[in-house]
């Protein structure tokens, strides 16, 4: 197993400020380079600033993660905003986001860098993880199963309605039987 990088082993301050100004993107690396060693040379030596090729490859972890957990935020909103309760989508949009954590806690996992961890532990981490992935994988089929019900109680609901207003119809402004009867089988109420 590689070291750790060298973002990782910066004081905590130094760290969030890189990560800040990465999640900014309004800086080349060029410039937040430069930027690091304006703010930051007198407090560190000039070999603990991270390097240009460093700074980078944190860069584009946290970007993948940002990414993702930008996704799942977007999809829960969108859903949240667009779908009624009847089909329980903020459950959904919450198992989605909880799914994309795990995700997120996998990829750390296989990327961390610690040479201190025991295999043992990370064994360990990996089997809680599956645990929970399959409590998280039942939890969604359950959700799915559930609104497949909802929306064939809702289906069924409607076609009633349909059929309840077709009877009650009569022959009201030239509605022969055989235009109701053709209205039926359209729309599958037969």
């Amino acid at each position: 197993m590689g070291r750790k990088s060298t973002i990782s082993r910066l004081p905590a301050d130094v760290k969030s400020y890189i990560e800040g100004k990465l999640a900014e993107g309004r800086l080349t690396l060029d410039e937040l380079i430069a930027d690091l060693h304006a703010r930051f040379s007198s407090a560190l030596d000039a070999g603990e600033l991270p390097s240009r090729a460093a700074v980078h490859r944190y860069g584009q972890k946290l970007d993948r993660r940002l990414s993702a957990i930008r996704a799942s935020t977007e999809a829960a909103k969108i859903i949240q905003a667009q779908a009624g309760d009847d089909k329980d989508a903020r459950s959904e949009a919450l198992t989605a986001l909880i799914q994309t954590e795990l995700f997120e806690a996998i990829l750390n996992l296989q990327e961390a860098d610690d040479p201190d961890m025991d295999p043992s532990d990370r064994v360990g981490m990996l089997s809680s993880a599956a645990k929970n992935i399959a409590t998280l994988t039942r939890s969604s089929v359950n959700l799915k199963q559930f609104q497949a019900k909802v929306e064939e109680d809702t289906r069924r609901k409607v076609l009633e309605e349909q059929r309840a207003k077709l009877d009650a119809m009569g022959t009201k402004g030239g509605v022969t039987e055989d235009t109701k009867m053709a209205i039926r089988e359209a729309l599958g109420i037969v």
